[in-house]
């Protein structure tokens, strides 16, 4: 067992604790968050010594494990550029936990990430929610399938229509190779529903899910003519969807308000290095919340290294996003908004043991970093080795 005492606490389900303690079961699940908790004998102690005391934080959208660190194209294994709709490619194939982005992630509070294959291809296969601690990404896993990604804007038309000289050239083929691929999907999973046996085709069935509403499209979406194409789609199909960058989204935060779909904003640091994202921005996240959109914050890893998710949501706040949704963008939002806020997010009896010591509040000091980081009730970093 492991008691953490003496924290700032904040739980992130609407509870702050002076003066708090979280204890954490041997199965790595939490037990009590609260004040002067009974701890068995034996138990392991961390004093936070006044520390500020969060959930570990979580990405919504990144490629670690796919796009390794320091490697060319020996460690390029998240856009299989071959055809523009892969379905059943899985990233739990691709993933490397040992990639050094996990360790400095954890280092950087960050302790779940969503991650996937990129947005060369329409549709590029599943995203997996994994811990970032582990050797073996098939004990990692939070929940796998997460969702399906696909992709709108420059980067198909560059990959395929552009270098390849193949549909999709244009933003209408894009969208066509998409629906297309949705019809036969719906076609397919109601034939199987009836007891026809189509015959067997594997992209297919990894679009089942999809269009039976169990997992929503992941879809890459920098421009606002980009984020509408996405949105009329699933509403033609009746699938779930969520606008991950939506880098415009300042300019139709008002219609996106309407619309009640999360966005997964980002990665708003660094240069602009194509046209869709002339409007980036650290104001998108405010404009956005302020008309009523659930914001995410990411970071797109490695477009910005993952450990530096903290100091975007940061940035985001001197960009006009209160404080307290800065973290919400962090923690309890991409859990939910993702599906996965039954395990992580927020510091909450019956929840994983994610937690993150700081050294000081992120969201005020520059160069914050964790102190402790603990995973699955297992202490995973610490600053001082």
């Amino acid at each position: 067992m492991l008691l953490i005492q003496n924290g700032h606490i904040k739980t992130m389900a609407g509870l702050e604790l002076e003066n708090g303690q979280i204890l954490i079961g041997d199965d790595g699940k939490i037990l009590e968050v609260g004040q002067c908790l009974n701890a068995p004998e034996g138990t392991q102690v961390i004093d936070a010594q006044g520390r500020l005391v969060t959930p570990g934080c979580v990405e919504a959208h990144c490629h670690i494990g796919l796009d390794n660190e320091g490697m060319g194209w020996e460690g390029h294994d998240y856009n299989e550029i071959i055809e523009p709709l892969t379905p059943q490619l899985r990233a739990i194939d691709s993933i490397n936990p040992q990639d050094e982005a996990f360790g400095l992630a954890l280092q950087g509070g960050v302790t779940t990430a969503c991650t996937g294959p990129g947005s060369a291809n329409v549709v590029g296969g599943t995203f997996a929610a994994i811990k970032l601690w582990g050797n073996r990404v098939d004990k990692m896993v939070v929940k796998s399938p997460l969702a399906m990604k696909c992709a709108f804007g420059e980067n198909p038309k560059r990959c395929y229509g552009s270098s390849l000289k193949k549909s999709p050239m244009t933003r209408m083929g894009t969208a066509a190779l998409l629906r297309e691929l949705l019809f036969k999907s719906q076609e397919y999973a109601r034939e199987k529903k009836e007891g026809k046996n189509p015959k067997f085709d594997m992209k297919l069935e990894a679009m089942i899910p999809v269009v039976e509403g169990e997992i929503p499209l992941k879809a890459h979406a920098h421009r606002a003519d980009d984020v509408f194409t996405s949105i009329r789609i699933a509403k033609e199909f009746g699938v779930k969807l969520t606008l991950d960058h939506c880098t415009d989204g300042a300019l139709i935060a008002e219609e996106l308000g309407e619309e009640g779909l999360p966005a997964f904003v980002g990665p708003s640091f660094g240069s602009k290095t194509k046209i869709e994202l002339r409007n980036k921005s650290f104001t998108t996240a405010a404009a956005l919340h302020k008309a009523g959109v659930p914001v995410s914050i990411i970071t797109d890893a490695p477009v910005i290294p993952l450990q530096y998710l903290p100091l975007c949501a940061a940035l985001a706040v001197q960009g006009g996003l209160e404080v307290e949704e800065a973290w919400k963008a962090i923690t309890i939002n991409p859990a939910t908004y993702t599906g996965i806020a039954d395990r992580v997010g927020s510091l909450e009896k019956g929840k994983d043991g994610d937690v993150v010591i700081w050294t000081a509040d992120p969201m005020q000091t520059v160069g914050a970093e964790s102190w402790v980081t603990v995973v699955d009730g297992k202490i995973v970093y610490r600053a001082e080795d």
